[in-house]
């Protein structure tokens, strides 16, 4: 088995441990990704039953969980895939065309 943790290689000239080499965190929250959808997510609080479903399969982690137990949908973030809108057991979240 290799250990991995000490496995050093040179890129660019820099030597960087192979596996867990980010000169950066957080920068998907620098790039706003939501622009180009067609669709965006809706949520019915009145359905919601608070499961956190969509939230946990969101690929873009766009849905977060607010102080008061809701979820709320960043659209800066969301691309439209609709994952949440298919997932959701109570049929809570629905997709409505975007407004340019």
């Amino acid at each position: 088995m290799i250990d991995f943790e000490n496995v050093k290689i040179k890129v660019n000239g820099k030597e960087i441990t192979i596996g867990a080499a980010l000169e950066s965190n957080g920068s998907s929250e620098k790039n706003k990704t939501g622009a180009w959808r067609s669709k965006r997510p809706i949520i019915d609080y009145d359905k919601c039953i608070g499961c956190g479903i969509c939230w946990s399969l969101c690929p873009e982690g766009a849905i977060k969980k607010e102080a008061d137990k809701r979820f709320e949908i960043d659209l800066d973030y969301c691309k439209g895939c609709g994952i949440c809108a298919n997932e959701c057991p109570q049929e809570a979240v629905s997709m409505v065309m975007e407004e340019k």
